[in-house]
């Protein structure tokens, strides 16, 4: 049973039981609690089996947070993913503040307590150092172990604290970086807790939280809300934008009998659906679930400088013990402890990377760090979503062609049409207007017009009857026949083009075809990608129909996808990648996140949804697709640059290791050398920064 144990203004303490289950994914517990209304954050500590919450003072937030938490513990909450799920909800300050202690109380006390304190300082790191050797080899750890263990067994506490303390910091601030990711896991995972508006037998309407759904209720969803589950239309008419979770960029027409998903937005209209997938089944649950997975595998992830840092850790120990048991010297061993080859490739790569960030900052991309670098720089192929991406979310009218006998000309049908559409908010009716203001054409006056949701409008102009919208209305609720002009109609969508359909007192009138809005620095991107060495170019699509393939042909693109939905987005990406190909996203949806997460670099949008924003490994904060190509050559520029760092360092460092082996070198004049190296190092690195003609 869930119960309060401490309370202040603005905080509680609530002891949960099911805490006691270590399985429990603890990213959802989070998000559950943090769904709750007046909660500002949530705190795990699962030694306690108790929940710390800060909350807003309105005295019903606790009974709130406290009913939510007694559900939780009488549903079937997930487990976690993988047995690598970190208990420590956070970075943990203890060790960097005990660190600090140390380095001020061991000039105090006397040598027993002194080394007794430094062997339990340093405990930690010799553990790692000793699970890291025979779980993955000789690395960084293992080195770091070395060191300490070494200078403590000369005796020097202060500089064994001094060193151990630093380490403490480096892990601190991992710590708190992987916190970053975890708060984005636990809002991925935070359950719909909100109410909705839900039809019982007698069609009463009452509205039930979010998470009560069951299959097979009633869910009515007005206009502006979006739709809390997947299902089918039972009653009403509704025009709906899908862009969100399938990229397209018209609306989409919804009545009775049509399938509606999850994440959609009612733009227009009500609908009445019956609920088929609920909760954790739902397509936006599935592409959170999908990132849940992604977050919390990272593997791959490993930066070049650590593993080029783990490769030269080995020359520095062999190198020692070599000369330890061919010369009995533990002044030389001490020497060559010095010359850490890591040293220079770690600091130097930070501060490449770092430059590289500031400069790409500088012209409008937000990079997230050395990995994203390292991938786009690896990347042979770059996968496009369409919409918003490769195109604006705008439409352009591409062409006008009269049907009926009384049209006279496209600017006669172009000013029709935008006459009576001007009052429409729809994207099609804002390209007619937009055309016919560009053409300066005179407004055409009629009557009234009556606006059918999702389908098209009617009006009557000089006496005569207008309806313009999709075929469907126009054949099926009008009952004016285009099929005379199928092969005109089939010539106008073969390149992709959506057909705006007229007629006027019964009869065909026109047709007005739009096509999404290129970009225009889109050709340009697509040769500079190819000349900066990517190999295979990509486009995945939500729209169906021959839209995508037409702009595929258009820009050379060598290979697309239409008509995908947002899980078989990522699972492209995945089937490139198991054919050995290094793989960049470029989307903006939140249909795109899953790809996002799955590429090696994931590139997103500046006008892009939050989360693929949140997910990406690199942002573009103009709009401004060129930006893509800039990055790519900078990512290059700065792996480059690093291994000629490396280079450099690697070879000052082997002839300051040959001079201590040797004994030419005393360990004093050995460390000048190797920190001079690395300082030289940084120097390149910050030098290059200045320079932003890349």
């Amino acid at each position: 049973m869930v119960h309060l144990v401490h309370a202040s203004p603005g905080r509680s303490r609530f002891r949960v039981p099911l805490l006691a289950d270590r399985t429990l994914d603890a990213h959802y517990v989070r998000g559950y609690v943090e769904a709750v209304p007046g909660v500002i954050r949530a705190r795990l500590n699962w030694a306690a089996r108790s929940v710390v919450v800060e909350h807003t003072e309105a005295p019903e937030v606790r009974d709130r947070i406290a009913a939510a938490l007694d559900g939780l513990s009488a549903s079937r909450p997930p487990r976690r993913l993988s047995r690598g799920q970190d208990r420590t909800d956070g970075a943990d300050p203890l060790p960097l503040v005990l660190g600090v202690a140390s380095i001020a109380l061991v000039p105090l006390l006397p040598p027993p307590l002194r080394a007794l304190v430094t062997w339990a300082h340093i405990g930690g790191t010799i553990r790692d150092g000793v699970s890291a050797l025979f779980s993955r080899g000789i690395t960084v750890e293992t080195l770091d172990a070395t060191a300490v263990t070494l200078t403590a067994l000369r005796r020097d506490w202060m500089a064994t604290n001094v060193t151990q303390t630093l380490l403490s910091l480096a892990t601190f601030v991992e710590g708190t970086t992987r916190r970053a990711a975890d708060d984005l896991l636990a809002h991925l995972m935070r359950p719909d807790l909100s109410d909705v508006w839900v039809e019982d037998a007698n069609g009463r309407r009452h509205r039930v939280p979010a998470d009560s759904l069951r299959e097979g209720d009633r869910v009515v969803v007005a206009a502006g809300e979006t739709i809390p589950v997947d299902g089918t239309v039972a009653a009403g008419l509704a025009s709906v934008n899908q862009a969100a979770v399938t990229g397209e960029s018209l609306r989409r027409s919804k009545e009775s009998g049509d399938a509606v998903i999850s994440g959609s937005v009612v733009e227009e209209g009500r609908l009445t659906i019956t609920a088929e997938r609920i909760g954790a089944a739902t397509t936006m649950a599935r592409i959170a679930s999908f990132l849940r997975a992604a977050l919390e595998d990272d593997r791959g992830m490993l930066s070049k400088a650590a593993e080029l840092a783990d490769r030269r850790v080995t020359i520095t120990l062999v190198a020692g013990l070599a000369v330890l048991a061919l010369t009995r010297d533990v002044r030389r061993l001490e020497a060559l402890f010095l010359v850490d080859f890591s040293c220079a490739v770690k600091l130097g790569t930070s501060v490449a990377i770092k430059t590289a960030m500031g400069r790409a900052a500088r012209r409008g991309v937000l990079i997230k760090g050395g990995a994203a670098l390292e991938g786009l720089a690896a990347a042979d192929t770059v996968v496009f979503d369409k919409t918003g991406t490769l195109t604006h979310n705008a439409l352009d009218v591409s062409s006008i062609t009269c049907l009926g006998s009384r049209c006279r000309g496209e600017d006669d049908l172009l000013a029709l049409v935008a006459s009576v559409t001007e009052h429409s908010t729809h994207p099609v009716a804002g390209a007619v207007v937009n055309l016919a203001r560009e053409r300066h054409l005179g407004h055409i006056d009629h009557e009234a017009v009556d606006f059918f949701i999702g389908h098209g409008l009617s009006t009557l102009v000089d006496g005569r009857s207008v309806r313009i919208g999709s075929r469907h209305y126009l054949e099926e609720h009008e009952g004016i026949d285009f099929t005379p002009f199928e092969a005109t109609l089939a010539d106008l969508t073969a390149d992709g083009a959506s057909l705006l359909y007229i007629g006027a007192d019964g009869v065909p009138h026109g047709v007005i075809a739009m096509r999404d809005r290129v970009r225009t620095d889109a050709p340009a991107v697509v040769d500079a990608l190819r000349a900066s060495g990517i190999d295979r170019l990509v486009l995945i699509t939500g729209d169906p129909g021959p839209a995508g393939p037409d702009l595929g042909a258009r820009l050379g693109l060598d290979q697309v996808h239409a008509g995908i939905a947002p899980e078989d987005k990522a699972r492209i990406v995945a089937d490139l990648q198991q054919l050995g190909h290094r793989v960049a996203f470029v989307g903006d949806g939140v249909n795109d996140a899953p790809a996002l997460m799955a590429a090696d670099v994931g590139i997103a949008m500046p006008r892009g949804a939050d989360i693929a924003r949140a997910t990406a490994d690199v942002v573009l904060t103009e709009d401004d697709l060129d930006g893509v190509a800039r990055t790519r050559t900078l990512a290059s520029e700065t792996l480059r640059r690093i291994d000629r760092n490396f280079q450099a360092s690697a070879v000052v460092n082997t002839g300051v290791l040959i001079g201590a082996a040797l004994g030419r070198l005393p360990p004093t004049l050995t460390a000048l050398l190797h920190n001079g190296t690395t300082i030289g190092v940084l120097i390149a690195a910050t030098l290059w920064g200045r320079d932003d003609r890349a």
